[in-house]
């Protein structure tokens, strides 16, 4: 298994150690951890940017010049209120004319449709000829034609009329004005914004850009902590509402949109603000756990003193325990780990002891630092004040 191997390996480095230097005084330590009840995490972290949840922008679709505005930045509007109105005197006309253009469509309808009857008996008594009562027809049928058409140009007059007053969509705060009073709107290829909305302010979000090495961790629902700078004191809390799947590429990295809850009742999250964003991909609460490197340990053979043994057990996964002289193995079952610490479902108790290392100490190490002194470093200062020099010894 990749764990024995590991501990082979991590033996076999030790015991080349200590028998590298046989010829000096060496003391063998075992390092040992407390099994505790902790929590066990994995988080990854990233940046977004505040918004709100609904946010409208409002245009126009017609062209002309601001007349009246009657909101500012942060007012408070409701939905239907009128914030801002354009010049209305061309529109007018456009809709007096398209009305008196309708008005002689309908006189001339009302003179064919006589004409068409009266051909039309006339037709029936043989009096006229038919060519001279399709001609009537006709001329009846493209008056009805012409009515139609300039009921249309009426009704967009009208249209275009009622869009030079500037309404507001939904309640919300106004968070952004583009236009002064007085100002030219031109609708010709796209429409102008002239408001920007935002329905709630107290409902927020956070689009975070994850990496797309990161985003196979992350999923609906998952718990959130974020600080702004604006508040380094603060941390706020939502979860993953939405993990968008289209990716975006800058400079060759890719990362993809995350939807981030912000409940922001106080009022201290501002549109736009960065947040520094920790995801809780995987979080559990009260478990017991060791440090991840017990279950990689094994005692060595090699290492033991006379009066020392093992007592290995024939689990894939466990843990050793120091009795006395005794090194014996606790087969665990385990939960989930974060790579530093794993958690143990059976196996030992809170409070025991595990080993997670060896600590090879040479007796003297201190005396052989000593020895490898820079020489050209000052030594201590004698009783005249100037420095003492050490040589190696050989």
């Amino acid at each position: 298994m990749k764990i024995n191997l590991l501990s082979t390996a991590f033996v076999c480095a030790t015991c080349l150690v200590i028998l590298a230097g046989c010829s000096k005084k060496s003391t063998v330590s075992y390092v040992t951890s407390k099994a505790q009840i902790l929590d066990i995490k994995t988080t990854i972290t990233a940046t977004g940017t505040i918004e709100p949840v609904t946010q409208v922008e409002v245009g126009t679709q017609v062209s002309g010049i601001i007349d009246k505005i009657y909101v500012d930045y942060n007012s408070i509007v409701k939905k239907g209120q009128v914030i801002a109105e354009l010049d209305k005197t061309n529109l007018v006309s456009e809709l007096t004319s398209a009305q008196s253009n309708l008005a002689n469509a309908q006189s001339n309808l009302n003179y064919q449709t006589s004409n068409f009857n009266r051909y039309k008996t006339l037709y029936e008594k043989g009096l006229v000829s038919a060519n001279d009562f399709e001609s009537a027809r006709l001329t009846y049928q493209q008056a009805q034609a012409t009515v139609k058409v300039q009921t249309q140009n009426v009704q967009k007059a009208r249209t275009n009329l009622g869009y030079a007053t500037i309404t507001a969509p939904i309640d919300g705060v106004v968070l952004n004005r583009a236009v002064e009073e007085g100002q030219t709107v031109a609708s010709s290829f796209s429409t102008p914004t002239l408001f920007t909305i935002a329905q709630d302010l107290t409902d927020m979000r956070v689009i975070a850009n994850i990496d797309e090495a990161d985003i196979g961790g992350v999923a609906e629902g998952q718990r959130v902590t974020f600080s702004v700078d604006a508040y380094p004191d603060d941390t706020f809390e939502g979860s993953i509402t939405q993990v968008r799947q289209e990716a975006t590429t800058e400079s060759n990295v890719v990362t993809y949109e995350v939807v981030i809850s912000a409940p922001n009742n106080d009022l201290k999250l501002k549109p736009g603000l960065t947040a520094n964003v920790t995801i809780y991909t995987m979080e559990k609460n009260n478990v017991l756990a060791v440090p991840s490197k017990a279950l990689r340990f094994k005692p060595s053979d090699k290492l033991l003193t006379k009066d020392q043994t093992i007592e290995d057990c024939e689990s894939p996964l466990k843990v050793w325990k120091q009795e006395n002289n005794v090194f014996k193995a606790y087969p665990v079952q385990t939960g989930i780990s974060n790579g530093t610490l794993t958690e143990i479902v059976s196996g030992i108790k809170e409070g025991d002891m595990v080993l997670t290392e060896i600590s090879a100490t040479m007796a003297d190490e201190q005396d052989d630092a000593s020895q490898n002194r820079n020489p050209f470093m000052p030594g201590p200062r004698n009783r005249r004040g100037q420095n003492n020099k050490t040589s190696n010894s050989k």
